[in-house]
């Protein structure tokens, strides 16, 4: 953009950027460090009183085809695969623009990272695709995850970071896939993983008593604290606390913003929207989410649908006919102590052999290793819709003690409050199991019978579990001869119901591939961008691959901030 249009003068500025950034997740705190590393001035707004959106709770994988973190390990690719992967997936919700858009510019957002800011990456080179079996899919390269990262590195300004969920962490201390996850499921079972879990579990502790917060950041909260290290560095008007009532706009352009508290600000090249989607705002939901009344989001309350509310008061269309409206990932409700609840993402435990999702029939419904998106869609399928969408995972004492069960943690954590709570139902027999749960007592014994006379053979005739290295990497290797297959014959039983729910929304606003927000006529609204969750989908509501949210985020935040200040990608 060459021109500079100003606030018109009956709407005076309390200060005037370049580009304003609503949100500070992983797209507006990319965007906002990309383009301040161009020279532009820039104010990054969010409404709550801490940074880090979603982000900060997320696992913090980031899918990237092509990334120079693979290519250094000689993971050696160009676009062509990936285009095929998605293709072949997407199928008539490919969009090619943004596709290409996407897969040109991620690999480059990775190198800016590095090169440029307190990001360093490490690279997800085992991880297969998800559909491993599609034309295209990766074996492993196309994902990388932020390094753990020392929190006294933000010095006082940590205080600003938000803290990790709850729900996935062990007392506030984050547990990264991968070894050190390994390392946690094993460690009765290994000296080395003992040493390990011991060394972070009493450095975790020594943080808390110290700071009051686990000091080693890992996964998402890494990726949050490092660019918000690279914000603060590059000089980014960081401001918590501050909610947007509208945009301002001149003829079709938007030129700024005003705040709940009168304040206005003028954003000479645009205002990027970053706010989280939509997906705790029920109302907005209805119409677009099947099972609306049933499903729990795991988002930040303040994903509201701010963006798309301001985007569509300056004339942007919401897209809504993707494959899916979500991000799904199925969830257990935890009850907690001070009367407070939260949500658990089954990510890790459906894959791991000897657990099976069940119905209130008693019956199983899908491939339960396959994706966690997968399982939501199979839920939703299965259970008419005049009941509840709603499932259990059913294992043995083996299992539960072994891998853990949503957030009742492996051996040695004692697990007797989730049963006094009501979280973890147990029964002697699958029947007394079934009763608990109010499960169809024949279903589930039938059910078990037909699992374990098939998995003493490592074998799943069902629906295949373990078919893919995609299933294969989510088991246990030392499960022989299927790594996701095990009989489930070990009493006591239990089980935890399951919901559908989402990480965040794929239905969003329409946008172009330079990250424009587009206009009902399909043309671009000038000074308007949005990314992240706030933005529809550029998968079509698939999810292709693990950091499937965070990829887009990063790489149309990075588009969006070299587009305001002129650069090329």
């Amino acid at each position: 953009m060459t021109d500079n249009p100003k606030v018109p003068e009956d709407q005076p500025s309390a200060g005037t950027f370049d580009l304003i950034v609503a949100g500070s997740g992983a797209a507006g705190l990319c965007a906002a460090v990309t383009a301040a590393f161009h020279g532009l001035k820039v104010c990054l707004l969010e409404k709550t009183d801490v940074i880090g959106g979603t982000t900060a709770w997320s696992g913090g994988w980031i899918w990237a085809p092509c990334n120079p973190v693979g290519q250094r390990a000689g993971i050696v690719e160009d676009t062509t695969a990936p285009r095929l992967y998605l293709q072949s997936l997407l199928g008539n919700h490919f969009e090619a623009d943004r596709i290409d858009a996407f897969l040109a510019a991620a690999p480059r957002m990775v190198g800016f990272l590095e090169d440029n800011t307190a990001l360093e990456f490490e690279g997800g080179l085992a991880i297969p695709d998800t559909y491993s079996h599609l034309p295209g899919a990766g074996m492993g390269g196309r994902s990388v995850i932020a390094r753990p990262y020392d929190a006294r590195k933000l010095g006082t300004s940590l205080k600003l970071l938000r803290k990790p969920m709850r729900e996935t962490t062990f007392f506030g201390m984050t547990i990264q896939a991968g070894p050190d996850l390994r390392a946690f499921l094993t460690m009765l079972r290994s000296t080395a993983s003992f040493g390990h879990v011991m060394k972070r579990t009493l450095r975790h502790f020594r943080d808390l008593a110290l700071h009051g917060r686990g000091m080693d950041l890992r996964n998402g909260n890494a990726l949050a604290a490092r660019l918000l290290r690279t914000a603060l560095d590059l000089g980014v008007d960081i401001r918590t606390g501050a909610v947007i009532d509208r945009l301002i706009t001149s003829d079709g352009r938007v030129l700024g913003v005003a705040l709940e508290d009168g304040t206005q600000l003028t954003a000479e090249r645009g205002v990027v929207l970053a706010c989280g989607g939509f997906s705790q705002n029920p109302v907005i939901r209805q119409g677009i989410f099947p099972r609306n009344e049933d499903h729990r989001s795991l988002a930040l309350q303040s994903a509201a649908g701010d963006g798309l509310t301001l985007a569509m008061s300056a004339g942007a269309v919401p897209k809504t006919n993707l494959a899916h409206p979500a991000a799904y990932c199925p969830v257990s409700t935890v009850p907690w102590e001070n009367g407070q609840s939260g949500q658990f993402p089954h990510i890790i435990d459906r894959g791991k052999p000897g657990v099976i999702g069940i119905l209130a029939s008693g019956r199983r419904f899908c491939n339960e290793g396959l994706g966690y998106h997968d399982y939501v869609t199979a839920l939703l399928a299965a259970v008419p819709e005049e009941e509840k969408a709603e499932s259990w995972l059913v294992c043995d004492h083996r299992f539960l003690r072994r891998y853990g069960l949503g957030i009742v943690r492996p051996s040695p954590v004692p697990f007797g409050a989730w049963l006094r709570n009501g979280y973890l139902k147990t029964g002697k027999t699958p029947e007394e199991l079934a009763r608990a749960c109010g499960i169809d007592p024949a279903g589930l014994t039938t059910t078990l019978d037909t699992w374990n006379r098939h998995a003493a053979t490592g074998e799943d005739p069902e629906y295949g579990r373990g078919a893919t290295p995609y299933m294969r990497l989510q088991g246990d290797p030392a499960q022989k001869p299927n790594p996701c297959v095990a009989p489930i014959a070990s009493a006591p039983y239990y089980a935890v119901k399951v919901v559908p729910g989402s990480f965040g929304t794929f239905a969003g606003i329409a946008t172009d591939s330079s990250a424009r927000v587009l206009s009902t006529d399909g043309t671009p609204i000038i000074g308007l961008y949005a990314a992240g969750a706030d933005a529809a989908s550029v998968f079509g509501g698939f999810y292709p691959a693990g950091g499937i949210n965070l990829g887009p985020a990063l790489t149309f935040g990075y588009i969006a901030g070299c587009h305001a200040a002129g650069k090329d990608i």
